[in-house]
């Protein structure tokens, strides 16, 4: 029962503490907003997790894990050619920001803040990429795809899928005026047309050889 009970209690505390860094940023968030978040005291607080920055520790490297790795595996998963994998990653790459808006503006944002701490920290994930850049070298070498340098590619698809969620409170304010129903309407087809025109730009048909 006691186990049981600290488990809940260290949950309670770990998701309170991402709502209010989201929303405040490791420097403005506070212990005390956590402790009311959580709906414990303070002392409480501070016996699980004795500072704010091993807390934001957590919080942080959980977030990353819970895009990073889930994103890989996606791609690793596909079935198909190079462009069957790609869009399959696409599609998936943007569900999973969908279902966590906040978190890749709140790393983008910590990371900014605190680059040489927190380069380091993803760097101690120790997250393996070399299988995409293996795969998109093949597919070059193969005449599917026009020469491209591998990180341009991987930096082209995540700029194009993360900014429409990252940036959708401006995208539902300018552009659809206010119409969040028009911006999820946008969004359902978004992972269509990003396949589409990355692929379109890359893809080397046989004729072009």
């Amino acid at each position: 029962m006691i186990e049981k009970q600290d488990s809940n209690t260290e949950e309670k505390i770990i998701l309170a503490a991402e709502k209010v860094f989201i929303e405040n940023g490791m420097a403005g968030a506070r212990m005390q907003q956590i402790a009311d978040e959580a709906g414990i005291n303070k002392a409480l607080l501070h016996y699980y997790y004795r500072s704010k920055e091993k807390l934001f520790e957590i919080v942080f490297k959980t977030a990353i894990k819970m895009l990073v790795p889930n994103l890989v595996n996606a791609y690793k998963s596909g079935d198909g050619d190079f462009f069957t994998r790609l869009r399959k990653f696409i599609d998936s790459y943007i569900t999973i920001i969908e279902k966590n808006p906040h978190i890749p503006a709140f790393v983008i944002h910590e990371v900014n803040h605190r680059p040489d701490q927190l380069t380091n920290m993803l760097a101690e994930l120790n997250v393996d990429i070399s299988f995409i850049i293996n795969d998109i070298n093949a597919a070059i070498d193969a005449g599917d795809m026009r020469p491209i340098n591998p990180y341009d590619l991987m930096i082209n698809v995540i700029s194009l899928t993360i900014f429409p969620v990252v940036a959708r409170p401006m995208i539902t304010g300018i552009i659809f005026k206010g119409d969040k129903k028009g911006y999820k309407e946008f969004m359902k087809h978004r992972r269509n047309v990003v396949a589409d025109f990355i692929i379109n730009s890359i893809r080397l048909e046989k004729s072009q050889q």
